[in-house]
């Protein structure tokens, strides 16, 4: 006899739904493997840090070079299409790098020689205004010792040696400028089969080829951009300087254009030293007149003008732009504070463009606005409807074998089991 809403052997059946349901609940302990999963990762990236930081040395040239290939690939595209030999490629590319670089360098050199030649020349007026300084401080009630700290500290001839000492230590740099060179050379060389490598690259996983080319487009829209208009500030900056007889305006306009890398903070890098010596040539009002000869010319093309262009190919929001600098002047110094956005754009690349659920992440760090929608940069995963581990790519899908579907039936097929 059986007993009604009992099963065969006795025992009530299970409810749907209601035994189940604490089957769905975690154990108390089952948090523990995702925190000890972001420690991990978290340790996992200090020790990275620490390690990029310690060869930053190496690190930071490197991506310097990689950069500047990247910026110049379509000329050497260019010159493959119309026919040109692929080492003659090579060799005009490099040439021409190498001409602006030596020639940059030059120009710096014999510019620094000129300020150290030059600075001794206000040491009188510089103990003039610092003791006017002085003395107008310590009447508002400033002490004397933190007076005679602050002296100390301000002293010209200290700065006069100081572009002695980096004269001198010529011998470092040019060290580092025959990596950079040699590095140069060697991805030139390189990068003439760079469309094969990607296109093999391609077969296996397209969605990291896509990232590779968006990255190489950001980049380099961003180089040129940011290279064309720091060359207007630079030529303008130095006029400017020149008719007001700013000593040194070659040099202080190079500044301009080097310091135009540095988002948002470079404009009062590259301002200081000509205003401090337009203080020391002409005083108050020489000093209030380079301040607004930079501000003027540097607010409208820089402020106005520039973000136009560079917010489209960059698409980083300003908060992303500014602790990317503040992150890779710490971390590479101030080559990290002029590649601050190309290795932002890099880690984008590698950690948010191939992952098609990373799109909270793109939204994050996206610049929002007109021109900048959420489905203006969709995941190239997603994009070209390829998951990474969603199923066989038609790319890489293998031949089919004999006597399989889609198997040429001229061939035999395997005997049947």
């Amino acid at each position: 006899m059986k007993l009604r809403g009992r099963s065969g052997n006795g025992k009530r059946p299970r409810r749907r739904g209601a035994d189940h349901a604490p089957a769905t609940t975690f154990p108390p302990g089952s948090l523990l493997p995702r925190v000890l999963v972001i420690l991990v990762g978290a340790a996992a990236v200090v020790i990275t840090l620490a390690g990029v930081k310690a060869i930053a040395f190496l690190v930071a040239p490197a991506f310097l070079a990689l950069v500047i290939v990247v910026t110049a690939s379509p000329v050497q595209v260019w010159l493959l299409r119309k026919g040109w030999p692929r080492l003659l490629t090579t060799v005009a590319l490099v040439t021409v790098v190498y001409a602006v670089i030596l020639g940059l360098v030059f120009v710096v050199v014999v510019s620094l020689a000129q300020l150290a030649t030059i600075l001794p020349q206000y040491a009188a007026r510089a103990a003039d205004l610092l003791k006017h300084a002085t003395d107008e401080l310590a009447r508002v009630g400033v002490g004397q010792q933190q007076l005679r700290e602050m002296a100390s500290s301000l002293d010209l001839g200290k700065l006069a040696g100081l572009v002695g000492s980096l004269l001198s230590g010529l011998g470092g740099v040019l060290t580092n400028l025959v990596f950079l060179l040699a590095l140069l050379l060697f991805l030139s060389t390189e990068a003439t089969w760079a469309d094969q490598r990607l296109g093999s690259i391609d077969s296996d996983r397209p969605w990291l080829t896509a990232a590779f080319h968006r990255f190489a487009s950001g980049t380099r829209s961003y180089i040129l951009v940011t290279t064309v208009f720091g060359f207007i500030v630079a030529v303008l900056d130095t006029i400017g300087l020149l008719i007001i007889g700013i000593p040194v305006p070659v040099l202080w306009g190079l500044l301009a254009f080097v310091t135009n890398y540095i988002p948002n903070v470079g404009f009062v890098i590259g301002l200081i030293p000509p205003a401090l010596l337009g203080l020391l040539d002409g005083g108050w009002k020489k000093m209030l007149v380079v301040i607004i000869i930079y501000g003027v010319l540097n607010f409208v093309v820089q402020s106005l003008i520039q973000p136009r262009f560079v917010a489209g190919s960059v698409g980083l929001s300003t908060l992303v732009t500014v602790l990317s600098l503040v992150f890779w002047s710490w971390l590479l110094g101030p080559l990290g504070a002029i590649l601050a956005v190309p290795l932002t754009l890099l880690l984008k690349a590698l950690f948010v463009d191939i992952d098609p659920t990373a799109g909270w992440a793109d939204a994050l760090i996206r610049m929002v606005g007109r021109g900048h929608e959420p489905a203006a940069q969709p995941a190239p995963a997603v994009e070209s409807g390829l998951e990474p581990e969603a199923g066989p790519d038609p790319k890489t899908t293998k031949k089919a074998e004999p006597g399989q579907a889609g198997a040429d039936p001229g061939e035999p097929g395997p005997a049947p089991a």
